[in-house]
């Protein structure tokens, strides 16, 4: 960050966990194995030394009823204790970036920005318009118009996660209120 040279500017997106907790639930198989990695990742951290939630074993973020009598959960549940352990990681790791960027020297601030996928989806002009300047970029008018179809098209959401196309993302910024049981936000805003 801090060679001349590159003029590196850092924009950190940031979401509502509850959304990105239901668009994991929705795409859980295909970021199952994103999962276990994002676990491992953690369980490596705490072999280097001790955590803040160290010895401490969470079932975050499950469906009511997952887990009975202490037994493992039912292969078909797997992967929602995956998502739901690898999202407490995220939340660690953004608070962790949010604390960096709140104590870090002037320098460092004015080469780092933070954008919330809200924002953009309300105000993608502006947002947009907010990220060249921070950039140093101009912004072409193709751009902008590129940014109002992606997040404005007519289509909502698909079944095939990771597929990029337009759609009305306004929808989907509130997805989570209709899809997540009131248990399941409670422990992700208890989480994050």
């Amino acid at each position: 960050l801090r060679e001349p040279g590159l003029n590196l500017r850092v924009v950190q997106l940031f979401r509502d966990p509850r959304a990105v907790h239901n668009s994991r639930l929705k795409a859980r198989q295909a970021l199952l194995r994103e999962s276990i990695q994002v676990l491992r990742s953690r369980h490596r951290a705490e072999l280097r030394g001790p955590s803040r939630h160290h010895g401490q074993q969470q079932q975050l973020l499950l469906p009511p009823g997952l887990l009975g009598g202490g037994r493992a959960p039912q292969p078909q549940h797997r992967a929602e204790v995956f998502l739901g352990g690898a999202l407490e990681v995220i939340c660690q790791a953004w608070l962790r970036d949010l604390l960096l960027a709140r104590r870090a020297p002037a320098w460092l601030r004015r080469r780092y920005t933070q954008l919330r996928y809200e924002d953009l989806v309300r105000e993608p002009r502006a947002q947009l318009r907010r990220l060249l300047r921070f950039a140093g970029l101009p912004v072409p008018p193709a751009l902008e118009t590129f940014v109002l179809n992606m997040t404005r098209g007519s289509a909502y959401s698909s079944d095939r996660p990771f597929l990029i196309s337009a759609r009305d993302a306004r929808e989907a910024i509130h997805a989570w209120r209709e899809r997540l049981s009131r248990q399941q936000v409670r422990q992700v805003e208890a989480a994050c």
